[in-house]
């Protein structure tokens, strides 16, 4: 994916304001052994970008007046209530350095999963995400997650990824094989079912008597 951007001079809260007034965002571009370097983006065009899934975990050409590098998006900050982009950070990367980026989670099979379909269950996505380690060259879009075997009462756990060659994942928190996704029956449907067991359960006896 390829981003426009333009190197800038005047830096500053004064110069930022009037940057966002006449369309544009402010940014930077850093890492690797070259020295950070203050850019300008067309707003409109890096606000729709920031709506696209692969522009937050994919590797991207920046130009910045003619010259091309590859960088990752690191951070970016919005205003509280208006859509307006405040300020981008872009980090450079190495073909051969390993980058530690996340990685979407997309979700495959669901509604032919036996929990959905033989049993009426919901399936809770409990990560959407994973924190993981490769060379740029391995990086992958999204990491899927096949929910087709998946029944009620169960969970996909870490270890029943596939994961991509060359890809590692960052343990967070001691757990080394986290949930990722769990089946169960809505409370509400439980509830009921108990309900009709206790009345077809207290109608039994009166029907003996009879």
């Amino acid at each position: 994916m390829k981003v426009i951007a333009f190197a800038r001079n005047l830096q500053g809260t004064g110069a930022s304001r009037r940057l966002r007034i006449a369309g544009q965002t402010p940014g930077i571009v850093y890492g690797g052994t070259a020295a950070p370097v203050a850019i300008t983006l067309d707003h409109n065009a890096l606000y729709h970008a920031l709506k696209k899934e692969t522009f937050h975990s994919s590797i991207l050409d920046l130009e910045v007046d003619g010259k091309v590098e590859q960088v990752l998006l690191r951070d970016f900050q919005t205003h509280a209530f208006k859509q307006l982009v405040l300020h981008v950070d872009f980090q450079r990367v190495d073909a051969k350095s390993k980058i530690h980026v996340k990685v979407p989670l997309h979700f495959i099979n669901e509604e032919t999963s036996p929990a959905v379909k033989l049993s009426a269950g919901i399936i809770s996505h409990v990560a959407t995400d994973l924190d993981i380690t490769c060379l740029p060259g391995e990086l992958p879009e999204f990491i899927e997650v096949d929910l087709g075997e998946l029944e009620v009462g169960n969970s996909v756990h870490l270890s029943d990824l596939k994961l991509p060659a060359g890809v590692t994942v960052v343990i967070h928190g001691g757990n080394d094989n986290p949930t990722i996704a769990t089946a169960s029956i809505p409370a509400g449907k439980v509830e009921a079912e108990g309900e009709a067991t206790a009345s077809q359960a207290a109608a039994a006896p009166s029907a003996d008597k009879k």
